[in-house]
């Protein structure tokens, strides 16, 4: 038996992206320990992942706190890991590699660099979408991807009906109208004029919801719906997940809970500007679509409550 290290530092939106490709790793190495270096948002979550066998903290200090650089570097150097799979793909893990295995090639060290196509520059690979970006690496490493194009990010969630019945949750609509304060780009301006017409179109059939995270809890109070929180608090990852999970539609801007939804299979709509396009982040699934305009302000709520409406009436 070896150990074999994933690494994935995040973002919410890459994890669950990346869980069918940890999947396929885990079985393609059934006869090995799993190990996943993470960090501090994604630790506990991971601990439900039934394709890891151990999770390892990394605390993302800087490269020059030479103290923790020695600590973490023992730490990983310990297990004697016979193969790794970076799926962060970033300057910190190429550099986390130049320091454990600094000749290391596909064979011990999968990476987007180790695996690029010949031929092509990483700046060329990374054009392509990420979920077919993952299926080249793992292929070129030898693994057999039966996951990777679909990941499944259904063993996230955790039990939430005491929360559902407090709100009194039956059949609701889930909106994530929020976005990082340094990426308005990625901002629908109109979600309050989509409550509106959820609310009198389907005579309200649906309870409108919203869960913000811990930073957009005083900015929930301007959109006209239901803010779901655990006792005053945001909810977890796990709850988020089986709040999304439960929906029967979510409509978001682009951000880690319309990834969610994406990987948990449920119905719901992404609504992107000229930041980037779905395909390229890898979003549009069987239930799940883009809206992709050139900007945002011209996407109107009608647009996007007819596209709602569509995708309730199908399946």
């Amino acid at each position: 038996m070896s150990n074999i290290l994933i690494i994935k530092h995040g973002s919410l939106g890459d994890i669950a992206q990346a869980c069918g490709a940890i999947q396929d790793i885990f079985e393609n190495h059934k006869d090995d320990e799993v190990h996943l270096l993470t960090t501090k948002p994604f630790f506990d979550l991971f601990k439900k992942n039934p394709h890891v066998s151990n999770v390892i903290l990394d605390k993302r200090l800087s490269r020059f706190n030479l103290i923790y650089l020695y600590s973490l570097m023992k730490n990983i150097k310990k297990f004697k890991f016979t193969k790794i799979y970076d799926l962060q793909n970033s300057s910190r893990t190429s550099f986390y590699k130049k320091i454990l295995f600094p000749k290391a090639t596909k064979e011990v060290w999968s990476s987007t660099e180790t695996t690029l196509p010949e031929g092509s520059t990483k700046q060329d690979f990374d054009k392509d979408s990420v979920l077919s970006r993952f299926d080249h690496q793992l292929k070129s490493s030898g693994i057999n991807t039966n996951h990777t194009l679909a990941p499944d990010f259904s063993w996230s969630t955790s039990d939430i009906s005491q929360i559902k019945n407090h709100h009194e949750l039956e059949k609701y609509i889930v909106l994530f109208p929020f976005c990082s304060p340094h990426l308005t780009s990625k901002k629908w301006p109109y979600y309050n004029d989509l409550i509106s017409l959820i609310n009198e179109k389907l005579e309200n059939k649906f309870k409108v919801v919203i869960a913000p995270g811990p930073g957009e809890i005083k900015e929930a109070v301007s959109i006209n719906a239901l803010c779901i929180l655990d006792n005053g608090k945001a909810l977890d990852i796990s709850q988020l997940a089986a709040l999304i999970k439960d929906s029967s539609f979510v409509v978001a801007n682009d951000t880690g809970p319309a990834h969610m939804t994406a990987h948990l299979g449920s119905k719901g709509i992404a609504l992107f500007g000229a930041h980037t396009t779905a395909h390229k982040v890898s979003i549009d699934r069987e239930n799940f679509k883009a809206i992709q305009v050139s900007d945002l302000i011209k996407l109107s709520a009608q647009k996007v409550f007819e596209k709602l409406v569509l995708s309730l009436n199908t399946h």
